[in-house]
């Protein structure tokens, strides 16, 4: 892995660099391409082109400030590949938001909507900012000016964006309006993870944890094991994982540590994840919750229990702490957070790993649905959402896991074979234009 300096970002936006090497989730996602190209046998000239994003873009965001002051923020969005059908992916606001991350989770979406078996390539956005220290007013101002940055590069038949980390509904919809109000007549179509009111589907804000909920019930029936009982911990009470904590604790799991980003909490009794929600909106963090104790996210990662479900950020699991992991299952809501060399540690360890592009799919498949119902201008009940999201997420599970027994590739390897295979028709069937 090359070795590249710390990002740091000051209060104004400014990035500051430091020599110290860190973890790098472009070279990541290229050598997870690079090992299972080898293992599939990939035409050489269709792996040199997917290793590669198809367009990338940075852009420079000035804002003013409620003091009056402008601050110039960086921002990106990223097309990894278009070859099976529009680009797809959300937008990130985070302070550590790089283009070599932009470029990794553009890679890692073309590799989910394939599995997912949906008509989407990959894509994803970021701006370099911390929202949770700036006004509504700010994050509008900055959203409506990326938005305008972006322009050129997103449509409904090009390249669709979707909330992410620290991005919401109402963010979602500033992006459509701007959209709008520059083309002159309402676009629904441009962006999905929208509210209800203005062309939202229902069933998406709980569509990536109900997914990854899916996912782990398939996964508990293919080793028979029971859900009801199984102890659960879950790193990041975001939407992800604050759903998939009370969506799995309604499955009759007990739901033992929880965390966000200023810690844990833990309690081998076991609490209802919706009192902690509750907590949470009160207080800002889950910290302090009632007769549990404190523990760091570190700590929390390495809790004996049935299922763990990453639902943070990137790089939680490598190979310092893997060997450390004692749970059963491992469902990576989150993207990208478990390393290559923690893969092959938790796999000879005999933990049954979900992989991200698997595990986390729901967001991105009823995402596909909002999209349809918003070209159709004819929207469903919550019910059928979440009837036909069950339907996709089996048939991809069921997909990779046949890959990983039959042949006897890992979860990981087997889902990316599954992923890139598809790809690569789409791709030699196309040719290359010119």
């Amino acid at each position: 892995m090359a070795p590249v300096g710390t990002v740091k970002q000051d209060t104004k936006g400014t990035k500051m660099t430091s020599p110290v090497q860190e973890f790098n989730p472009w070279r990541m996602a290229q050598s997870q391409l690079d090992a299972v190209a080898e293992k599939i046998g990939l035409d050489e000239n269709i792996h040199k082109t997917l290793r590669e994003p198809q367009r990338a873009l940075s852009v420079s965001i000035p804002v003013k400030m409620e003091n009056d002051k402008v601050e110039v923020f960086h921002g990106y969005r990223v097309l990894h590949s278009s070859v099976r059908g529009p680009g797809k992916g959300g937008i990130r606001y985070h302070p550590d938001v790089t283009l070599d991350e932009v470029k990794a989770l553009a890679m890692w979406m073309t590799w989910k909507t394939a599995l997912m078996g949906i008509p989407y390539g990959g894509a994803k956005g970021g701006v370099s900012c911390n929202p949770k220290e700036m006004t509504t007013t700010e994050v509008e101002r900055l959203t409506r000016r990326y938005t305008s940055e972006i322009l050129p590069v997103i449509g409904p038949y090009m390249d669709i964006p979707a909330p992410d980390v620290n991005t919401t509904p109402q963010v979602m919809a500033w992006i459509m309006d701007t959209y709008s109000m520059k083309r002159g007549y309402t676009v629904h179509g441009v962006v999905t993870g929208k509210p209800v009111s203005v062309g939202g589907s229902l069933g998406r804000n709980e569509a990536t944890a109900r997914g990854c909920m899916f996912t782990t019930m398939s996964a508990a029936k293919a080793l028979d094991i029971s859900l009801s009982g199984q102890t659960v911990v879950v790193q990041g009470f975001g939407n992800a994982g604050s759903i998939a904590a009370y969506l799995l604790y309604d499955q009759g799991c007990n739901i033992i540590a929880v965390s966000d980003s200023r810690g844990g909490i833990f309690s081998t009794k076991g609490f209802d994840p919706r009192a902690v929600l509750e907590h949470k909106k009160k207080t800002g963090s889950v910290v302090g919750f009632p007769d549990t104790d404190t523990i760091t996210n570190e700590e929390l990662l390495e809790l004996e229990c049935g299922i763990l479900v990453p639902a943070a950020l990137e790089n939680q699991i490598s190979g310092k702490n893997a060997d450390k992991i004692k749970a059963k299952i491992v469902a990576e809501a989150a993207n990208g957070p478990t390393t290559p060399e923690a893969d092959k540690i938790l796999t000879d360890k005999g933990i049954f790993l979900i992989p991200d592009i698997l595990a986390n799919g729901g967001g991105v498949t009823v995402s596909y649905f909002e999209w349809l119902q918003d070209i159709q201008a004819f929207f469903w009940s919550e019910r059928e959402v979440n009837l036909r999201l069950r339907e996709v997420m089996n048939r991809a599970f069921d997909a990779v896991y046949k890959v990983h027994t039959d042949r006897k590739f890992d979860m990981r390897t087997a889902c990316y074979a599954v992923a890139v295979e598809r790809v690569a028709e789409a791709q030699s069937l196309r040719g290359l234009y010119p």
